[in-house]
């Protein structure tokens, strides 16, 4: 379809203004330990609240009137009317001809109706199909669902890949201390034949439960994980003497007794062996790496239970509405998408530290590396012209002590500019002492700590007056001035995890939108599949599929097939 070009943002005034205030901070000298001493309100006018979660912007290299620049910016490249069309349905992925309503998952059943795009009552639909998750989840928590022995289900082993993994497993472990019904999770995703056979290791087939998450049913990885999975549970049923061997009417009953799944394919699900009855979909706006608010999340539903991911559905919703109706000026998620532009074009920075002073946000980082990279890993903007300036960021973390005895190093003394975001929150759900040491204040204190050493530093005449020998002096000198965002929260909850999420997914949006990125397709990850479906008869002793390979790959093969010992 028809869709305006994007505005260039590297050619409006706008830019212009940020470009000639970069200069001017470049020219008078960069120093944030100056900075806070000139203006002891700087703190207060670079602090924000959004929800329950709190923003720090104050150790950026920024001053208090680089936010109206960067207003100034979203207004240029028309922010406001991207997102209202994304919000309304308009079919802003492009090149996919497909509206971007992963807002639409999370609305509040009040607003049936109010949303009809392509003839549809979106939320209405979302609404229904939350209730066939909810009252599946209720009979999985209940034990009215059970497996073919009659057990209760005991553990749920999602089988998905990309975002039909990385979200719901990032969200499981957020969140494990909500998990309240004696059931637990695992994730396959990785066609490596190791990651089901460890993932299925010391399962008990009779109080396992597998979700199949493939929206069209097709997607290479999940289907043949899904095949290995069921054969594995078949196959143990049989050893253990649950069902007869070799009787077919046992072995289907088993198959939907123990397999769900998450698509839309009704006839292949049916044709794996699952009651369709017990197929939850999703619609073709809900993109994957934006979808664990969807029935891709039904893993999540039944191992927490429908209320709580009520909650978790309220707190995307929290922030959709505050990004949607906050002045930009004021808007902290339109501000950290541009914050993250201004990093990236003007100080030329190349990757983005994600660093969450929380055990339980481990996988958090590997989350938003998908949802980023995947989104504005681009060079061509929605109209398929070149883009006009540097695209994207390497997203990438790991949580808070762990990364500071690793690659803090890096962002300390080495020489690139590494902007990192802090994420921690007050209360823990494992409050401890070490004598009368709080635990979690000492771990908190490292969180405040490392974005003071980052933005203030220590100078050579601060080292020497530790008495340091001279000659070691400049190896213990931090130039200071590296940029963090802190991000504090009350406590890690279904609610304030939807709100993180919902952060990230608009921060997204918004560079996308001043780069001029359809930030919903992802073709770049299509040319790999299709070449492996060409390279892998060569793999085996398809010599003319061997033939017709490069060098490097011909020889890398006859390497393989010189050494496979099974």
């Amino acid at each position: 379809m028809a869709i305006n070009p994007p505005v260039d943002a590297t050619a409006t005034p706008e830019w212009a203004a940020l470009q000639k205030h970069y200069n001017e901070l470049q020219n008078a000298g960069i120093s944030l330990k100056r900075w806070f001493a000139e203006d002891p309100e700087r703190v207060e006018r670079l602090s924000f609240d959004a929800g329950d979660l709190h923003f720090d912007l104050s150790k950026n290299l920024i001053k208090p009137e680089t936010l109206q620049l960067f207003a100034d910016l979203a207004k240029a490249v028309k922010l406001d009317e991207r997102t209202k069309a994304m919000y309304t349905g308009v079919h802003i992925n492009n090149t996919e001809d497909r509206a971007v309503l992963h807002t639409a998952l999370r609305r509040p059943v009040e607003d049936e109706g109010k949303y009809i795009v392509d003839g549809q009552d979106t939320v209405k639909d979302v609404r229904e199909t939350l209730d066939k998750i909810y009252a599946f989840a209720d009979d999985v928590r209940s034990g009215k669902w059970t497996g073919i022995t009659g057990r209760k289900i005991e553990t749920v082993v999602n089988i998905g890949i990309g975002g039909s993994d990385l979200g719901p497993v990032m969200v499981y472990e957020a969140l494990k201390p909500y998990a309240d019904a004696g059931i637990s999770a695992r994730y396959i995703s990785n066609i490596d034949p190791n990651d089901l056979a460890e993932k299925t290791k010391g399962l008990d087939p009779e109080t396992t439960l597998f979700i199949i998450v493939s929206k069209t049913f097709t997607t290479l990885e999940t289907l043949t994980n899904a095949r290995e999975a069921r054969t594995w549970l078949l196959e143990e049923l049989e050893a253990n003497g649950a069902i007869a061997k070799g009787d077919d009417a046992q072995r289907a009953e088993a198959i939907k007794k123990h397999f769900v799944a998450v698509s839309t394919n009704l006839e292949k699900v049916e044709e794996f062996g699952i009651d369709p009855a017990n197929a939850f979909g999703f619609w073709n706006w809900v993109g994957g790496r934006y979808s664990v608010d969807s029935a891709v999340g039904t893993s999540l539903a039944v191992v927490f239970g429908p209320a709580r991911f009520e909650e978790f559905l309220h707190g995307f919703h929290e922030i959709d509405e505050y990004f949607a109706n906050t002045p930009f000026e004021k808007n902290v998620v339109v501000l950290l998408g541009i914050l993250n532009v201004w990093y990236r074009n003007f100080f030329k920075v190349a990757s983005h530290a994600v660093l969450p002073y929380d055990q339980y946000l481990h996988r958090f980082p590997a989350y938003l590396q998908q949802l980023t990279m995947e989104s504005n890993g681009k060079s061509v903007r929605w109209d398929g012209t070149p883009v006009t300036s540097e695209t994207g960021e390497i997203f990438w973390g790991e949580p808070g002590t762990n990364g500071q005895h690793a690659f803090y190093q890096l962002i300390h003394q080495g020489t690139q500019l590494i902007p990192a975001d802090f994420i921690a929150f007050v209360n823990t759900p494992n409050p401890t002492k070490d004598g009368d040491q709080d635990v979690h204040e000492l771990f908190l204190g490292n969180y405040l700590a490392q974005t003071k050493a980052l933005a203030f530093g220590k100078t050579a005449d601060e080292v020497r007056a530790e008495g340091t020998p001279e000659e070691i002096v400049p190896a213990r000198v931090f130039s200071g001035n590296r940029p963090t965002t802190s991000i504090f929260g009350v406590a890690l909850t279904p609610f304030s995890l939807g709100e993180l999420i919902a952060l990230y997914e608009h921060i997204t949006f918004v560079e996308g939108t001043v780069w001029g990125l359809d930030s919903y397709d992802q073709w770049g990850v299509e040319l790999g599949k299709q070449l492996a479906k060409q390279i892998t008869p060569a793999i085996s002793q398809d010599d003319e599929a061997l033939a017709a390979q490069d060098a490097s790959t011909q020889s890398l093969i006859k390497f393989y097939r010189e050494n496979r010992e099974f």
